[in-house]
């Protein structure tokens, strides 16, 4: 009789700490994006940036309600997000940035989709089955997303010369927060060995080719790489994370336990 085939043993504590940077992530920019909600530029554009929101909000629920089942504390994806502070979340610092203009949202957007899209494709195969089916289903919400990002940025990049420049302006500034989203530490380490998550900088090949070749059609300057920006994955937040949270917990915050 042939010998069972153990599964590789997954660190609860490294699997709860992946959970919540992805669902912070998405938590975190859903909530930037439905800033718009009611300002878009045009109503096509308002339309489409409130389902971008919902898709993000949506994925929250998935990622953080399964990191309240691996965190064993009882915890649901509504205590995980109104009940943290700051420095308790994960995000990376990019997703947090303000709205700025429509270009610099745009920006953000496509810069963080080009890497959502790649994690999720390589989570699609994921040893924890649980992970896998949320990658699974977000995938192609994300797929939509990078599309009209990447569709936005080349036809704004290669527009007018305000256009342009607005373009280029928010490139040069975010550029510098995209390389924490290929860090990997030790928790990180500890999933990539078993299977359940993709080495981070990994990733990192095919997001240079992703927006490269966005930026060449869109005729914008790639910035050197220098210094990057870090430190949100392991709680080190701007002041801008801050004030947001002030706004996006204050319900929860002033009225314990209230539901509608």
């Amino acid at each position: 009789m042939a010998a069972a085939t153990l599964e590789p043993a997954v660190d609860q504590a490294a699997l709860f700490e992946f959970l919540v940077r992805i669902g912070d992530n998405t938590l975190v920019l859903g909530h930037r994006v439905s800033e718009w909600c009611g300002r878009g530029p045009a109503l096509e554009e308002d339309i489409a940036l409130a389902n971008t929101a919902l898709d993000l909000i949506g994925q929250t629920q998935l990622w953080l309600g399964l990191a309240g089942e691996v965190g064993g504390k009882g915890r649901s994806a509504d205590d995980l997000a109104y009940l943290r502070d700051g420095f308790e979340f994960r995000n990376i610092l990019l997703v947090e940035r303000p709205n700025g203009d429509f270009g610099k949202t745009l920006m953000r957007q496509f810069l963080f989709d080009a890497w959502h899209y790649l994690m999720l494709k390589a989570l699609k195969n994921s040893t924890d089955r649980r992970v896998a089916e949320i990658a699974e289903k977000a995938f192609k919400e994300v797929s939509y997303h990078l599309d009209r990002s990447r569709d936005l940025i080349i036809r704004l990049g290669d527009g007018t010369a305000e256009s342009h420049r607005r373009m280029q302006e928010a490139l040069d500034e975010l550029w510098a927060f995209t390389g924490e989203m290929f860090v990997g530490d030790a928790s990180d380490a500890a999933l990539v060995q078993v299977g359940v998550i993709p080495e981070p900088q990994s990733l990192k090949a095919d997001w240079d080719e992703i927006v490269s070749d966005a930026l060449v059609e869109a005729t914008l300057k790639r910035p050197t790489d220098g210094y990057m920006q870090k430190g949100g994955r392991r709680g080190v937040h701007t002041e801008h994370l801050g004030y947001m949270l002030a706004e996006l917990q204050f319900l929860q915050r002033a009225y314990p336990g209230a539901t509608w």
